[in-house]
């Protein structure tokens, strides 16, 4: 899918890396405007890849985020896509869709941990 439409994953990535404050659609529409007119859609991509290093605590290796982006910007992309995925994200539900998700398997735990409501002590 990167590398045929890599505005795409970018998008799905942005939407999660910025707690859904902008949709898939409009950060791919974005990316795909910078792409078209300028060429250069690293400048966009880098920043959010930092985004997502700063939001995970990870290290800046093995070399700068703009120098990967430039390199080989679909590499970097479907890098931070499985990143996402390896942390119980799923880019391709989008910010709202991993919420609900998230929402459902907390509910989960929760009542596979509440106590029965009835509890009554059988003695001799």
């Amino acid at each position: 899918m990167t590398l045929f439409c890599p505005c795409w994953t970018f998008g799905q990535v942005a939407e999660i890396v910025n707690n859904g404050q902008t949709s898939c659609a409009v950060n791919s529409l974005i990316y795909m405007l910078i792409t078209v007119c300028i060429f250069v859609p690293c400048l966009l991509s880098c920043t959010y890849r930092k985004k997502l290093r700063n939001k995970f605590d990870l290290p800046e290796s093995p070399a700068p985020d703009c120098i990967i982006h430039f390199l080989c910007e679909w590499c970097a992309l479907c890098q931070e896509h499985r990143e996402l995925e390896l942390r119980g994200l799923d880019p391709s539900l989008g910010w709202v869709g991993n919420m609900e998700h998230m929402q459902r398997l907390q509910q989960k735990r929760q009542a596979a941990m509440a106590p029965p409501t009835t509890q009554r002590m059988t003695g001799y």
